[in-house]
Parts: C-alpha cells; sequence; structure tokens
C-alpha cells in the first residue's frame, strides 16, 4: 500500500511541521540551527554545520532562511550513498514495504531469520512520519536513521554482553591486564595518580600491578622505586579500587602486587586490604578445600585477588586458618646472575638493584655465576596469596614436573617474545595450564608500549600494557576487549584452552577455519577535519589492517579522496585472507593525506573479526585516546565465509 500523497510533498508536510515554531520569523540564526537538527534526531558535527552555515549566510547577517536550512539538513542527513541503496531496494524509489525491508535484512544484512514482525519493529522503531508508521511502511527518513543506528553498527550487538562461558578455569580467559597502573605519564619523573585505577578499571582492566615500598610513619606507598615519579598512600589505592572495582564489570580482580616493603609494613598492607576489601579480598579457596584446578570468573565474581610471592603452599595455608599468623615471617628464595641474554631486562624502577636472572631450558646454560637471594615476607600477607601465587619461571619443562596450578609467572616482553619465537608450542602448551603474566621491558622509559597480538597468539592470559599511553596497541587491547561485553574476560579458543593441542601461531594446520574477508569501503560521514584546515576539510583516506598471526598480519588502503571530510566517497572493495579468524582483529584508520609522504591520524576503530556483522553497517570512529568521534564515521559492505 502506498502513501496516501506524494513522498516529496509528505516529507515535506513533515519536515515544516518540526520546523514551523523556528522559522516564525522569517529566519533564524546558528543556535536555532543546531535545536532543528537536534529536533530531527540526526546526529550532526558542530564543525561541519558551523561552515555549511557560514556558507549559507551570503549576506553575512548570521542568519539564515528556509531554503537555506534544507540545504543544511539535506547535506548532514541525505547521504546519497545511503539513498542510492534505498532506492535500488524501494520498487517505487519513495517506500519500503514489509516485503521489501525483510528481503533487505534476509540477503543484505544476512539476518537469516527476519520476517514481518522484525520488519515491523524496525519501522516502529525508526521511521519518524507517523501515516508511514501506520501503514507499515518505512521512508527514505526511517531508513537513514535505521542504517545510522546501533542496530547497523558493525560490532555484534550480542557481544555488548555477557555471551561466553564464564565458567571455565582462569587460564582458559584473556584477561584485561595493566602495567605500573598508578603512572599516568612517563616511568622516570611523571606523577603516580588514583585515577590511573579508577580509568584502568572503568576501561575493564581486570589485572592491576601495585608497587609497594616502605613509607614514613609506617605507612607503604606505592610508586616507581628508586625514580623521581610521585608517590601516593598503598591505603588509598585500595580505597580507590574497592570504589571503581565492579563498575564496568562483574569479574574478578588481580591486585599483582610488585612488593618491596619491609615484613612490618607488609602486614600493615595485608591489614588494608582486609579491611577495606571486606568479603571481596579472596582470603581462602571457594568451599575452604584443597581444589584441583583454577576456579572460574563466574565462580569469583565481585571478588578480588592477590597476585604476590607466598610461602608455602596452599594446603598449608588452608591448615593455618583460623590460626595467630601476627608477626609471623618467612623467606623465599630468589635466583639470581648477571646473565642478560637469559631473563628480563633490567626494571627501569630498579637501576641501582642487581638484575635478577634465571636460567631456562632450551637456551643454553648460564654462563655467569648464579646467587641466591632471601627475601622476606610477611604471613599475614603470605596468606592473603590463595590463586596467584607467583613463581619464578625457570624452564617449561620445570613447570610442567613441578609448578602447581595456582603458581604463574611474569616475564618481560624480550623473555617472553625470545621464547614465543623459539618454543611457540610449548608456550602454548603452558599457557593451557598455568597463567602467564608479560610485561613491558625495562627501558620503556616513556610509557611506550609491546604488541600485545604477539603474546595473545601464544595463549598468555595477562598480556599487561601502558594504559595511560596511547596508539596502536592500546587500540588492539581496547578492540579485544570490546568482546564478550567488556567485561574483562574473552574465553580463548578452544586450540588455546586443549591439553593436547599441536597449535602454533608460526606453523597453521589445516584444522584452522580460514576466511576470505571482503570489506567495501563505501564512505565517510562528517569525519574530523584536518587539524591544518581552517574549513572543513580534509584529504582521507582509509586503511584496514589485520592483526593476528604472523600469516595473517596484513595492511590494505583506500585512494585518496580530495578535500572532503564531510561525505568522502571511496567504492572501493579490499579483501583479506584470515587463517586464523579467531585471533585476528580488524583496525580501520582513516588519514589526512598531508603529503604523498605524511599523513595525520583522524580515528580509527578496533574490534574481533569473529565480533563483525555482516551486510552493510557503520563504523562509529575514536580518537587517539579511544573517546568517541561522534558522528564520524565509515559506511562499509563486509562478507566474510569459510574458504
Amino acid at each position: 500500500m502506498g502513501l496516501p500523497v506524494s513522498l516529496i510533498s509528505f516529507f515535506f508536510t513533515w519536515f515544516l511541521s518540526v520546523i514551523h515554531d523556528k522559522f516564525r520569523k522569517g529566519r533564524i540564526n546558528f543556535e536555532s540551527t543546531l535545536e532543528l537538527l537536534a529536533k530531527f534526531d540526526i546526529p550532526f558535527d558542530y564543525v561541519h554545520v558551523k561552515y555549511i552555515f557560514k556558507a549559507s549566510d551570503t549576506l553575512k547577517t548570521g542568519h539564515i532562511g528556509l531554503e537555506d536550512f534544507r540545504g543544511i539538513y539535506r547535506a548532514i542527513a541525505h547521504r546519497c550513498e545511503i539513498h542510492e541503496l534505498f532506492k535500488t531496494h524501494s520498487p517505487n524509489n519513495k517506500i519500503l514495504q514489509l516485503q521489501d525491508l525483510v528481503a533487505f535484512l534476509r540477503n543484505q544484512q544476512f539476518q537469516e531469520n527476519a520476517n514481518e514482525t522484525t520488519a515491523s519493529d524496525l519501522i516502529a522503531k525508526f521511521e519518524p512520519i507517523e501515516e508511514a508508521k501506520r501503514n507499515r511502511e518505512m521512508t527514505f527518513e526511517g531508513f537513514l536513521r535505521y542504517m545510522s543506528s546501533d542496530d547497523c553498527t558493525l560490532f555484534k550487538n550480542e557481544h555488548r554482553t555477557v555471551y561466553q562461558d564464564m565458567t571455565r578455569p582462569l587460564c582458559d580467559y584473556f584477561i584485561s591486564s595493566s602495567h605500573n597502573t598508578y603512572l599516568i605519564s612517563d616511568q622516570l619523573i611523571g606523577p603516580s595518580h588514583l585515577w590511573g585505577y579508577a580509568s584502568a578499571l572503568m576501561k575493564g582492566c581486570r589485572c592491576l600491578e601495585i608497587d609497594c615500598w616502605d613509607g614514613s610513619n609506617g605507612e607503604p606507598v606505592v610508586y616507581h622505586g628508586h625514580t623521581l615519579t610521585s608517590k601516593i598512600s598503598f591505603k588509598t589505592v585500595i580505597q580507590v579500587i574497592h570504589k571503581y572495582a565492579f563498575l564496568a564489570s562483574d569479574y574478578p580482580v588481580v591486585l599483582s602486587l610488585e612488593n618491596h616493603c619491609s615484613p612490618k609494613q607488609q602486614e600493615v598492607m595485608a591489614d588494608y586490604m582486609k579491611s577495606i576489601l571486606g568479603d571481596r579480598l579472596v582470603t581462602s579457596t571457594i568451599d575452604g578445600t584443597m581444589p584441583t584446578e583454577l576456579p572460574s570468573p563466574e565462580a569469583l565474581k565481585f571478588k578480588i585477588m592477590i597476585k604476590n610471592k607466598k610461602l608455602g603452599t596452599l594446603e598449608e595455608t588452608l591448615g593455618r586458618v583460623g590460626t595467630d599468623i601476627h608477626g609471623q615471617t618467612g623467606e623465599v628464595e630468589e635466583v639470581q646472575t648477571t646473565d642478560d641474554e637469559l631473563d628480563d631486562e633490567p626494571s627501569a624502577k630498579e637501576p641501582l638493584l642487581k638484575k635478577r636472572r634465571v636460567s631456562w631450558k632450551g637456551a643454553g646454560p648460564p654462563r655467569k655465576k648464579q646467587k641466591i637471594k632471601k627475601v622476606k615476607i610477611a604471613l599475614a600477607l603470605s596468606e592473603l596469596v590463595i590463586y596467584c601465587k607467583s613463581r619464578k619461571f625457570i624452564s617449561f619443562e620445570d613447570s610442567r614436573e613441578n609448578q602447581k596450578f595456582y603458581e604463574n609467572h611474569s616475564m618481560s616482553e624480550l623473555k617472553a617474545r625470545k621464547m614465543a619465537k623459539t618454543l611457540a608450542a610449548e608456550f602454548v602448551q603452558h599457557n593451557v595450564r598455568f597463567l602467564s603474566r608479560i610485561y613491558p621491558k625495562g627501558t620503556r622509559t616513556n610509557s611506550s608500549n609491546y604488541n600485545p597480538q604477539e603474546f595473545w597468539n601464544v595463549g598468555c592470559q595477562l598480556v599487561a600494557l601502558n594504559f595511560q599511553t596511547p596508539g596502536v596497541q592500546m587500540d588492539l587491547q581496547n578492540g579485544k576487549f570490546l568482546d564478550n561485553g567488556g567485561s574483562g574476560y574473552v574465553l580463548k579458543p578452544e586450540f588455546l584452552r586443549c591439553r593436547n593441542t599441536q597449535f602454533t601461531p608460526y606453523s597453521i594446520s589445516g584444522n584452522q577455519h580460514a576466511v576470505v574477508l571482503t570489506i567495501k569501503l563505501i564512505s565517510g560521514h562528517q569525519l574530523p577535519p584536518s587539524n591544518l584546515s581552517r574549513t572543513n576539510k580534509a584529504d582521507p583516506l582509509v586503511i584496514i589492517e589485520i592483526h593476528g598471526v604472523t600469516e595473517d598480519q596484513a595492511k590494505q588502503q583506500t585512494c585518496v579522496v580530495k578535500g572532503n571530510a564531510l561525505c568522502p566517497r571511496w567504492n572501493e572493495t579490499l579483501t583479506f585472507q584470515v587463517q586464523v579468524p579467531e585471533l585476528a582483529l580488524v583496525r580501520f584508520v582513516v588519514e589526512d593525506q598531508l603529503s604523498l609522504a605524511s599523513n595525520d591520524f583522524l580515528g580509527q576503530y578496533t574490534l574481533p573479526l569473529l565480533s563483525m556483522n555482516k551486510g552493510y553497517r557503520h563504523i562509529p570512529l575514536l580518537s587517539k585516546l579511544g573517546v568517541s568521534l561522534s558522528p564520524a564515521s565509515l559506511f562499509v559492505h563486509v562478507t566474510y565465509f569459510q574458504q
């Protein structure tokens, strides 16, 4: 059934009814223009509207007429690429009837279960013209709003909530992790700040690092030791963690302590954690008995775990429940050597301390004599370490024979990278059973980050980054943990969880489900103007990057569209062969070409390949800091299928 009047007159009847009051005096100013655009529920960018308004105000009076406003509305709202798509699927180029909309959803949006009820719901939700809504028809105005909505975003709506199995052991998950969480700048003279913890937790981070040192008046402090970074009190850090821990995610938080405190101040730390965190603090196993594997995120919801060195075994801790341990201390041994090639880089926070070294099988014997250092630990703090006992890594063979399921190790990126390249299969198998934490090398004094993808590829769970430093690495981090509702826990693929796995990221077997990914870059919409432009212009291009196993690393880009940040059109199709889609992230980068050799960043968006919707989708762009640049977006058509 068609509309009772022509589409044009019907649209303008609706259009004029919305703007009638504002144009009583004939002309409107810029502020009224913005108010009217907001009434139409069309996202707009202030800079673009301001530029079009000035161009329309030919008399420079600060006011425009009705026809000028119509021109602004058409420039911002009536996107020709979406109008072309609408006409392709509308038999009369005016409306989509129910069956037309159902066909579009099934054939173009890959919604196999779409039916007339689905289409009716979309019309009720997005169609602004009441008569069309009553007739269960969608006009271009409704179609435009639908295509610009969250229903048509690239990221799958079902992945915006927790949908994965959360009942598996902790070692089966990638866990969002930060390094030197207290720092908000560089590693040498920058400030320590409580905001580092609050910000990380609000981003869904589930593993925080706390560097603890003896402070004055018996109060432990947190800072980058042996540097000029400022100090904050340990007590206030725990208070902030208590406040923000579960605002973004219900799932457990790990406090990774880098503990340099004396036994006396370690007891103070333990007292603060028990008194402030209360029942949230894990102080025993779930049922008080000795488990045989790590608990699940589901079983530890709203719980906070301590990761630190521990005296003795978990069995011994459970046996001491109810006894008085105040004032008791013990010692753990650390193996030391000065062999730089066998272990971690020296930490920038300990330039005056000896580098701690251990040998590991597969890299040859140590070339320097080893020393044994004994570290004192307060039993009160040790007893709070239940599921995350820190253990020095020696070798994969040693871990297979001697490491307990609740023990984990931390290693610098250099050592981890060496093992990932030379012993990849063993590294993968190790991470099936145990938690591994990777942290940036000590020479990254400017708080730069390594590429986390290479460690996710071998199943490392706690891949810790400097959250305060924007860049490609944090884009990958944020994109990875968009998945599973932003909970900070993403279930590893089965080939990184199976005990008999033969997977290695450097030698892909025929067991992987390779896909062909095809992305048609159609257009951009209200892109951020160039920083060097006095108008709303830019010369944009789009780069699509695939981050995954070595064989899948790829990058392609579109041509440059000259002088158009408002509505650039590319209409280019890029195709990728992806061997391990379960580990692949797709990063869309928009740049402004300044010269043949130099581009300026305009925006980006990163997400897991398997979290991508198929069909016609828009991609919201983010700034370097990960902040929304709405309404800046890309319009694409996506397909991927198994080879």
